[in-house]
């Protein structure tokens, strides 16, 4: 498994709240409580998107844009920067600035829907989501605040696909929702990273590489094997000292610390989600000694294992 799949796998969305915004000029819905991403796509319109607690520039969206959101950030959604809101929506409560008749207020097309539906409305989507555990870090650490992927084929068919659901009421529809806008985070990430501007991690970027790629791959098939710097160099076809100065040249850092790294990352979220032991998930991520597993796991955490479990639950 390539490392961007393994951890959008294992950082996959949870607690999923997807709505459907349909407005009329003049109209802004500031969102206060947000969880820690946000995709925010225009079906029909345009519409601006802008932070309202990180200093980062309004961006506006086109038919089939999204914008991604890494962060907890407050935000408005709008038809442009300058128009004050009418409602405030926490979580999926909201407070209506300008009375229940103002725009943003109804939701009359249904339990997933603010508007009206009248004729000229922008029609946005907004799903906002988390994502588990530390795996979740890693990823969030590669968006900046404010993101926007333009408008693609196969982005757009998902988002299609989600709209469609949004405005049906059917059982297991919130399950459908969240599985679609799973769908459209992956998508959306793919290709937001392979744009040419986007400020990637040393090593999403050495995965194009044959050797630095493969090597890559192979810690994260498995992370608990007793992997050496001779080892991998074998098994990218690279001699030991030639690899290890490629690895950190791409990576940023050397090949063994970058498994320490994810191994802590795995470690971290087996002990917020499972029973298992200390000892035993020591093992599963590479270590045979309990006590070396968690000295690491405090260098890289800052507190215990037993702490970690305590602190997550």
């Amino acid at each position: 498994m390539d490392v961007l799949s393994d951890l959008l796998h294992r950082a996959h969305a949870r607690n999923a709240l997807v709505r459907q915004l349909i407005q009329r000029p003049p109209w802004a819905l500031a969102f206060t409580g947000a969880p820690p991403l946000t995709v925010v796509a225009a079906l029909g319109g345009h519409a601006s998107v802008r932070l309202d607690d990180a200093g980062v520039a309004p961006v506006r969206l086109a038919p089939g844009d999204i914008a991604l959101i890494g962060g907890a950030h407050a935000h408005t959604i709008a038809d442009d920067p300058s128009t004050p809101p009418q409602a405030v929506i926490h979580g999926d409560r909201k407070h209506v600035v300008g009375g229940e008749g103002a725009a943003g207020a109804r939701r009359s097309l249904g339990p997933r829907t603010y508007g009206d539906g009248l004729p000229g409305a922008t029609i946005m989507l907004r799903g906002a989501c988390e994502l588990r555990g530390e795996a979740g870090v890693r990823l969030l650490r590669m968006l900046p605040p404010l993101a926007v992927v333009p408008s693609g084929p196969r982005t757009r068919a998902a988002l299609d696909l989600l709209a469609t659901e949004v405005a049906r009421d059917e059982p297991g529809q919130d399950a459908v929702l969240h599985r679609l806008l799973d769908l459209v985070l992956v998508l959306a990430l793919r290709a937001w990273c392979a744009g040419p501007e986007a400020p990637l991690p040393s090593w999403h970027r050495a995965l194009a590489d044959p050797s630095v790629g493969e090597a890559l791959r192979l810690l994260h098939d498995r992370p608990a094997h007793r992997w050496t710097v001779a080892e991998l160099a074998a098994g990218v076809g690279m001699s030991r000292a030639a690899f290890a100065a490629r690895f950190r040249s791409m990576v940023g850092e050397p090949p063994l610390t970058y498994l320490t790294g994810w191994r802590m990352t795995l470690g971290a979220d087996l002990l917020g989600d499972t029973d298992a032991t200390v000892a035993a998930v020591a093992r599963e991520v590479g270590y045979e000694d309990a006590f070396a597993f968690s000295v690491a796991f405090k260098r890289a955490h800052g507190v215990s294992p037993s702490a970690w479990r305590r602190r997550t639950r």
